[in-house]
């Protein structure tokens, strides 16, 4: 994921699709779940300092800002904790009349980085503390890729530090933070098993997930925790009991879900997360990023290119979200989301 572009100022287009699909949203002609009003905020990725802009930071089209924190950040030697970076963004969006979602991040999609504190990686007890993940050519395995770095989740010691963190945030941050989202559940080691991290295993991996989403939960009892499931290695297909449990999961617990990627109809997530959200409609927070290159796609039911109002209709009345993160990419951003934001309040004085 690259750094979100700063917001600019460009020319506002009025999209003639855009003002249709709010007109059927108003008179209710979308599916009944389309009713939900989901709280609109900014995914910033890593660029804290864009809260700052007034174009974010003056607007009332958003509750706030969804912030990523790596877990390297804030823990900079064993049990040395660093949350000022948090605390100056919550006092600054706080004094905005803004909420904050936290991020925390043990994962990266990028093969130079690391996201997880020197003495995980340094300590043999740890047993390297990351391991790479990869993409392949094919279901063989052949030709992998490096594709960036997993926390060894599934290893109890690395584990145990992580909840640690998670315990900490919660004793500074629970009831003043919106929410926290934990990364997405994706990973890719492959399917035959060679490109297999040390005592990883898909099915053990299901608990690994429980187990995090319980740790964040104990650690904040009165803000939202919001675990992205998107994908589960092995869990492939709707009819795999691995995504399925991690969302009944959320549900005994009092947690929520989501994920990464708002691509409307889009065949591979319908028959993920897409297929798991709208069965908890209503009974689960439900939270999802409209990510980098999200704007750029095609919708796959109309096959024509995307449409702002395309992806807010199939958050609300496919997803049922709760919360919308919408990533700041232009010229995509000023130029259409904000506009049709603009253009929903002006027409649901309620909606924020």
């Amino acid at each position: 994921m690259k750094t979100a572009r700063r917001f600019s100022r460009v020319p506002h287009r009025e999209a003639v699709a855009v003002f249709t699909a709010f007109l059927m949203f108003a008179l209710g002609a979308t599916s009944a779940n389309a009713q939900r009003v989901p709280k609109n905020y900014v995914f910033f990725n890593l660029d804290r300092d864009a809260i700052r802009e007034p174009a974010f930071s003056d607007s009332k089209l958003f509750a706030g800002a969804q912030i990523k924190y790596t877990w390297r950040s804030l823990e900079t030697d064993k049990g040395i904790y660093d949350f000022t970076a948090i605390s100056q963004d919550l006092a600054y969006l706080n004094g905005k009349g803004k909420g904050l979602f936290l991020q925390i991040q043990d994962v990266s999609f990028d093969s130079s980085i690391r996201n997880v504190p020197n003495y995980v990686l340094d300590d043999s007890s740890f047993h390297g503390g990351a391991d790479p993940q990869y993409e392949f050519a094919d279901s063989n395995d052949s030709k992998p890729q490096a594709a960036g770095w997993v926390a060894r989740r599934w290893d109890p010691n690395v584990a145990a530090r992580f909840h640690l963190l998670l315990a900490e945030l919660g004793k500074r941050f629970d009831g003043q933070v919106v929410g926290i989202t934990l990364p997405e559940t994706a990973v890719d080691f492959g399917n035959t098993g060679k490109y297999f991290p040390q005592g990883f295993t898909p099915v053990g991996y299901v608990q690994v997930i429980k187990d995090d989403m319980a740790a964040a939960k104990n650690s904040f009892k009165k803000s939202i925790v919001i675990q992205y499931a998107n994908f589960m290695p092995g869990g492939h297909g709707i009819n795999k009991e691995y995504l399925a449990s991690i969302y009944a999961y959320a549900k005994a617990i009092g947690a929520g879900a989501g994920g990464p990627d708002v691509i409307p109809w889009r065949k591979v997530q319908m028959n993920h997360a897409y297929h798991f959200a709208k069965l908890y409609t209503g009974t689960i927070p439900l939270g999802f990023a409209v990510q980098e290159g999200n704007y750029s796609q095609h919708n796959d039911r109309t096959g024509k290119p995307m449409t702002v109002a395309d992806i807010y209709d199939f958050a609300t009345s496919q997803l049922g979200a709760d919360f919308i993160f919408w990533f700041p990419e232009e010229p995509y951003f000023s130029r259409d989301v904000v506009p049709f934001l603009a253009r929903l309040q002006k027409q649901m004085p309620s909606y924020k």
